[in-house]
């Protein structure tokens, strides 16, 4: 059994116009002694802590996984070429939060926190967040610090 623990970075503590939130969220996997996660490259891995992003603001206790490291890099390797593709990102509707709450479940059965993966859909809920939306859907968020997952030679 290996555990699997989510990385938890805070972007900020934000507070919009008629609701304080409690952060936005960058998360990240560990698994097999490597961190992964999701931005506007693609797919991405390094040592545990090892974006520009430094050490976590949290780290959960995902649980345990029985996914040999080969079947897991199998599987990323898929998800980089269809689902997690560089140009798919999106800060609402397709982030790291989304992806480290699908290798969760494809890990462990189990979900992250869903105080994460709400936060889009309360920051959209208010007319600020909808008044800003245009501007907010073309960030793209890479954290500096990762390889390429899933690409020869970290090619797109």
């Amino acid at each position: 059994m290996t555990q699997v623990l989510l990385l938890l970075f805070p972007e900020s503590k934000q507070t919009l116009p008629g609701k304080q939130l409690e952060g936005i969220w960058h998360t990240s996997i560990v698994v097999h002694k490597d961190e992964f996660f999701f931005g506007s490259s693609g797919i991405s891995s390094c040592t545990p802590g090892g974006t520009l992003l430094g050490p976590p603001d949290s780290v959960v206790d995902v649980g345990n996984t029985e996914v040999t490291e080969e079947i897991f890099l199998e599987y990323l390797s898929s998800l980089g070429e269809s689902l997690f593709r560089g140009e798919a990102y999106n800060l609402f509707e397709h982030n790291c939060n989304t992806f480290s709450n699908e290798v969760a479940q494809f890990l462990t059965g189990r979900k992250i926190p869903s105080y994460i993966t709400d936060l889009p859909s309360e920051v959209l809920s208010t007319p600020f967040g909808q008044a800003l939306r245009p501007f907010l859907d073309s960030i793209q968020i890479q954290p500096p610090g990762g390889n390429s997952v899933g690409r020869p030679n970290g090619q797109s």
